[in-house]
């Protein structure tokens, strides 16, 4: 299944944020919040104050839950999480972003933007049956989430650095047990 951009985009944002809170944390300061928001193109209202900042921190576990679900209790999340917010979706064009879809006012708090528009993403993968995309990273020490967007569905790790642990820890296990 092709995803639209704004899905792509909505979901990747979400994960990273997701994945800040990962240890060690990498997002703590409004400048963090600046850097991300920024990455993904968001925007919008931004009230750029710590209050926003512990919004978007506390907001991590309510996505985690959602980009972890199967898909039947996604689609209830996604569900609730728009009807809280009141989401009307329409389609936009701004900057140099053609058509998308924007179910909240711009002029809403950064955190109510990030849950529908991750509500959003997460109803076109229960729409596609593409739920799969998601999962938990592969590596046992690591609770990130992994946004596989290849075509062969490949991606079992959320990041390089969890990837060569463990390639490294099988090249050793290999290397212990005499296979080269």
């Amino acid at each position: 299944m092709l995803l639209a951009h704004d899905t792509e985009a909505a979901l990747q944002a979400a994960v990273d944020l997701v994945n800040s809170g990962e240890d060690p944390d990498t997002l703590l300061t409004v400048e963090d919040v600046d850097a991300w928001y920024a990455k993904y193109r968001y925007t919008g209202r931004r009230d750029r104050d710590r209050a926003e900042l512990d919004e978007l921190q506390a907001v991590r576990p309510v996505l985690r839950e959602l980009l972890a679900a199967d898909r039947d209790d996604a689609a209830e999340m996604v569900n609730r999480m728009l009807a809280e917010a009141g989401a009307v979706p329409r389609l936009v064009r701004h900057d140099d972003i053609d058509w998308h879809v924007h179910a909240v006012a711009a002029d809403e708090p950064l955190v109510r933007r990030v849950i529908v528009e991750t509500a959003m993403a997460v109803a076109d993968l229960v729409r596609g049956n593409e739920m799969s995309r998601l999962a938990v990273c592969a590596d046992d020490t690591c609770a990130g989430i992994v946004l596989d967007l290849t075509r062969n569905r490949s991606r079992r790790f959320c990041s390089t650095t969890c990837a060569n642990r463990n390639a490294v820890a099988a090249y050793r296990l290999r290397q212990k047990r005499g296979g080269g």
